[in-house]
């Protein structure tokens, strides 16, 4: 399956360690996995011109780092986010990647590919966070249209991966075969869940009657989604 991962920093700890393993057991095929390590892909943070929004993404000023990377999540089937907790949260690379791609939150324009995709959310920390860190992330995946989030949270009690113990390891591998399995028992479903069609018809409401940026709801009608088409049809 042709697979995305963004990785919330560049070195290659117990979050990168986490992935590689979910990419042996779900048998990801490497020429189908595209991975982003931040900053590296992606070394600015967002500077709030609201351009994104109000004239279009392709006028981003990081456009040709965005570019690339949101094109690939449109066209993959599963969507991977893996960050360590930062101050109980996302790392600042994983949220300045998040903060370039709002312009596709429902609220504005949601590309309607999203409605039809599998994420998994990883998060691995020495201790707590992993919960707060993982709603970083899922609430843009949900925000973005997807309805099947998997996700996987992990307290290590160690600063390396080397240094995690062999019991932790082995649970760690059989929460992530099951977690694996799940994902593999979903992944070919097309149509999102109840209540990301609700956020899409709440969504759909208020551009049909307020309409607050004319670039987004020129987007909306361009889709027909005013009308009666739905971008999970």
């Amino acid at each position: 399956m042709k697979t995305v991962i963004i990785y919330g920093v560049e070195h290659r700890g117990s979050s990168y360690n986490a992935v590689q393993l979910f990419k042996n057991k779900l048998n990801l095929e490497d020429k189908e996995v595209t991975e982003y390590f931040l900053p590296k892909d992606l070394p600015h943070f967002c500077v709030g011109c609201n351009n994104c929004f109000m004239k279009g993404e392709e006028l981003c000023p990081h456009r040709d780092y965005v570019t690339p990377i949101k094109e690939t999540l449109y066209n993959a089937e599963l969507i991977i986010l893996a960050s360590p907790v930062y101050v109980f949260h996302v790392s600042g690379q994983m949220k300045a990647f998040l903060d370039h791609l709002a312009f596709q939150f429902m609220v504005h324009r949601p590309n309607k590919t999203f409605f039809s995709k599998t994420a998994l959310v990883i998060s691995i920390g020495a201790g707590g966070g992993m919960s707060s860190t993982i709603k970083d992330m899922t609430l843009c995946l949900k925000n973005w249209g997807v309805s099947n989030i998997f996700t996987f949270g992990f307290a290590i009690f160690a600063v390396k991966w080397e240094d995690v113990s062999e019991k932790k390891r082995l649970k760690i591998e059989q929460k992530i075969e099951k977690i694996s399995k799940n994902i593999q028992s979903k992944i070919n479903k097309k149509k999102p869940g109840l209540k990301i069609k609700l956020m899409f018809l709440f969504f759909r409401y208020m551009q049909k009657k307020f309409g607050y940026i004319p670039y987004d709801k020129a987007y909306w009608e361009g889709n027909g989604w005013l009308a009666g088409a739905r971008p999970w049809n």
